[in-house]
């Protein structure tokens, strides 16, 4: 099944001094052919552009059709960014699984929260998850033929019954199937594993990582990793969802469980193979595993090491720009989830380091969601408003960019940056990465 939002091969940006430019191409013009062939998606552009010869068809602004022809060095980019991946629409989910993020949200807001992708495609170009049940023959041979590899999978259970009752689609007990066929096709996958208490933990968690080890080889692993992460969930969920939140005791048991078996993988594999997203520490209010720990941060997209990442970056940044002081004294909130407030309070207190700059860390939780730990990429607007319009502001309120969506200054309630800055009455600053964060703090 496909989406309609986006059929097409749209230009939505030219880059500058770029073969795009040269040629004259302008932002709206779109794609239709390249050497004969209608690129489906990225994918198939990047793999057409690659020739030193091009013949593109293209369509301008005003409907009218002209063909561009071009020579250039092998793979060398034509400099043009499309308004979407995939310019044959979305593949979507057929899947009723309980702990949907998309199924826990209210109604009425922005199209686009609502679209369940399972998009093989997205999960090759950007790390995006599947489940690989909505997968038609056509589309296996396609992943076969480019070598699209490797994919990120939602394994989330490898007994079948098991997975069919999470994902409620008979096709979802097929992951063993499916995982013999990557392996015998000598590609790769990534794997992750949502805990649903009562579900899929216990015994049930053991099977699905030791099966999953069975497909890891030193030399030619078809599992790559894996990552556990904790069953997320909001106050709008069905009424008839059967789900159990993560506590904290639930948490230590998954941390002692994974942990045994890490012990395991790493003296067999030699390689941890199994990571714990870092909100099971939050929750279980433990010390996250030593940076070391995380190898080559193969999970690093799904939470998984990103905070002691963070805090190494954070260090080595400091210790390079921190000056002893700023010339004109200056007051900022930096609003994160509640779920990093104690690991973070040291680097507010190295940032405070500096004379005349102070900074507080003011750590909320999500009313709107419902949620009693939060992490800070699910702060909406609302949470904001509620948590900071009794406080102190100071010169401004720095919100990691993760807050917001599709690059856009819309909050995950379709609240905007403008519209709480006039509530509040300061100015909201969204910050991209840690050294957008310190350039911020010292800057006039």
């Amino acid at each position: 099944m496909t989406s309609s939002l986006n059929y097409s091969a749209r230009v939505s940006n030219i880059l500058l001094s770029s073969i795009a430019e040269e040629v004259g191409f302008k932002v709206g013009d779109t794609i239709i052919s390249i050497n004969g062939t209608a690129p489906r998606d990225l994918i198939d552009y990047n793999f057409l552009c690659s020739d030193v010869f091009l013949l593109l068809q293209v369509l301008d602004t005003q409907g009218v059709s002209y063909q561009v022809e071009i020579e250039k060095d092998y793979d060398e980019d034509l400099g043009l960014e499309f308004e979407t991946a995939l310019f044959d629409g979305l593949i979507q989910c057929n899947n009723r699984c309980p702990f949907c993020f998309i199924d826990q949200q209210p109604l009425g807001k922005r199209d686009s929260l609502y679209l369940k992708d399972d998009d093989y495609r997205l999960s090759f170009l950007y790390g995006s998850y599947l489940t690989l049940t909505n997968l038609t023959k056509k589309e296996w041979k396609r992943i076969e033929n480019m070598r699209l590899s490797p994919l990120f999978v939602s394994v989330h259970a490898i007994e079948p019954d098991i997975r069919v009752k999470l994902l409620k689609n008979e096709r979802a007990g097929e992951i063993k199937r499916q995982l013999q066929w990557f392996r015998d096709k000598r590609l790769q996958i990534h794997a992750q594993i949502v805990v649903c208490p009562g579900i899929n933990d216990g015994i049930h968690l053991e099977k699905t990582l030791l099966g999953l080890a069975e497909f890891h080889s030193k030399e030619n692993p078809t599992v790559i990793s894996t990552a556990v992460v904790p069953v997320g969930l909001t106050r709008f969920r069905p009424r008839e969802n059967e789900l159990i939140p993560v506590d904290e005791t639930k948490s230590k048991e998954v941390i002692r469980q994974v942990q045994l078996l890490q012990k395991k993988f790493l003296s067999e594999l030699n390689s941890h193979f199994v990571w714990l997203a870092d909100e099971w520490f939050l929750i279980a209010k433990k010390e996250l595993p030593p940076e070391f720990h995380y190898e080559d941060y193969p999970q690093i997209s799904n939470g998984v090491g990103s905070i002691r990442k963070f805090i190494k970056e954070f260090y080595s940044i400091c210790e390079k720009r921190l000056p002893i002081k700023i010339d004109k004294e200056k007051t900022l909130i930096w609003v994160v989830g509640n779920a990093v407030e104690k690991v973070f309070q040291p680097l507010v207190k190295k940032i405070n380091q500096v004379e005349n700059l102070t900074v507080t860390l003011v750590a909320l939780k999500s009313e709107y969601w419902g949620q009693e730990i939060t992490v800070t990429g699910l702060l909406t607007g609302k949470d904001l408003i509620s948590g900071l319009q009794n406080i102190y502001l100071g010169d401004g309120v720095l919100i990691p960019s993760v807050m917001l969506k599709n690059d856009n200054d819309i909050f995950l309630d379709d609240i905007t940056i403008q519209e709480i800055s006039s509530i509040l009455k300061t100015s909201l600053i969204p910050i991209d990465n840690i050294t957008n964060f310190i350039e911020i703090c010292l800057s006039e």
